[in-house]
């Protein structure tokens, strides 16, 4: 699928399409893929932690979060979407080119530095996931791992793209395991529609997870993620209505997908179960949801840590090709950007062998993620806020309009302001007792 010179879309050489609703169609097909992937890659390991958590002690009631940031999650990556098709580079490349070297270096390496202790992260979800399904961490990550390398060393950004997608819609599973649990529907629709908090006293835990719901609805590592596909792809101005709509989709799904995890989770609450981790409550549904529902969220952690890997190893491998100036596609064989896939594969392999090492703190890593993360993000959105103001680099058509401007200033100020909160809770867990 492509187009000829007369821009119409060809399905093959000698087949052309000219009906507009076709033509339109098969444009979104080619243009569909980094907004959904972006999204629902960020539902990764820890977000099904957390969702997971806040339906097992919360129940229902903080469902309304996720509604509020579905138009956050689409503003931030369609200022994104924007500026890939408007400069054809990634991220890290336009901070260097237009707030220098000190700056570029200081996202690069705020950037690297939390993307891979998220793997570690991913890693350890994977082994306790399928060390729950009986398969000893020895087999599960170096297996994960070399699965991992597999899928980008291709030489087809298509083909990958193509089987994370795949891996996504995979996710809705999770539709199929809240209709097994049978929630009450008016209480979702209530708790959706209307915000309300938990009965009871405003508590530290309450506040930090409110704040990691949040937190894990936009991460540094999306927006050098998708800009750099976008510019992989090569997008046109043309294209910029359907990157859009692919956005809107990837947000609108991720945030129905959360939801579902918060409804399983509430099922564990309503059957009295208490655990540290969404391993433990599957095993501990077992005898009330049947094996099913427990292997099936077995299995969708393991799901989303791969997503997360592939999508954060590959920010960080963009990242790094295009501050180096090496050859940095996934269009290319491994041999024609061996840099590039050097960083990716030993991202990859550097986490998994982390996880691996007896006794490793890895809850001093998880925290280690919170707080980090909670650094950079509002600095990484602020480059990107005035990337999008810049009327040198994007033209007066392209550039941000001024309600686009109040309305992402506030996204970034509360941002900053939750960032900052979160951070605090961490570093001092008393602070809000």
């Amino acid at each position: 699928m492509y187009r000829n010179n007369s821009n119409q879309a060809v399905l093959e050489p000698g087949i052309v399409v000219r009906r507009r609703w076709q033509q339109s169609l098969l444009t979104f097909l080619m243009v569909f893929g980094p907004g959904l992937i972006v999204m629902e890659a960020d539902n990764d390991a820890g977000a099904v932690s957390t969702y997971v958590q806040a339906g097992g002690q919360y129940g229902l009631h903080l469902l309304w979060i996720l509604l509020l940031l579905l138009p956050i999650t689409y503003f931030v990556q369609e200022m994104v979407a924007r500026l890939g098709i408007a400069t054809g580079k990634g991220h890290a490349a336009m901070i260097y080119e237009r707030f220098g070297k000190w700056w570029g270096r200081f996202s690069l390496f705020d950037l690297l530095v939390v993307n891979f202790l998220t793997l570690i992260t991913e890693f350890a979800a994977i082994s306790l996931a399928l060390s729950a399904m009986g398969v000893s961490p020895w087999i599960a990550v170096p297996v994960s791992a070399a699965g991992l390398v597999l899928l980008v060393i291709t030489g087809s950004y298509l083909r990958w793209e193509r089987t994370v997608i795949v891996l996504c819609l995979l996710d809705l599973t999770w539709f199929a395991l809240t209709a097994m649990v049978h929630p009450a529907w008016t209480a979702v629709a209530r708790n959706t529609l209307v915000p309300n908090l938990p009965p009871g006293p405003i508590t530290s835990n309450l506040i930090f997870l409110i704040i990691a719901i949040v937190g894990t609805t936009i991460a540094p590592w999306q927006l050098f993620f998708q800009q750099s596909c976008v510019a992989e792809k090569r997008l046109r101005f043309a294209d910029l209505k359907w990157a859009r709509l692919d956005t809107l989709i990837g947000a609108t799904f991720t945030v129905l997908v959360a939801g579902a995890m918060m409804i399983v989770g509430n099922y564990g609450l309503q059957h009295g179960i208490q655990f540290q981790d969404p391993a433990q409550m599957a095993k501990a549904l077992a005898p009330f949801a049947g094996h099913f529902v427990r292997n099936g969220i077995l299995l969708l952690m393991v799901n989303a840590a791969v997503l997360g890997t592939t999508a954060i190893s590959l920010a960080s491998a963009w990242a790094y090709g295009e501050v180096r100036g090496w050859p940095h596609s996934l269009h290319k064989k491994i041999w024609e950007a061996p840099g590039f896939y050097a960083v990716y594969i030993g991202c990859v392999a550097a986490a998994a062998g982390i996880v691996l090492i007896p006794r490793m703190p890895l809850q001093l890593v998880i925290i280690s993620v919170q707080v980090f993360a909670g650094i950079i993000l509002p600095s990484a959105i602020i480059f990107l806020q005035l990337l999008l103001n810049d009327r040198a680099l994007l033209g007066d058509r392209w550039v941000n309009r001024p309600w686009n401007n109040w309305a992402n200033w506030t996204i970034i100020v509360v941002l900053f302001a939750l960032s900052l909160l979160l951070a605090a809770q961490v570093m001092l867990p008393k602070l809000f007792s």
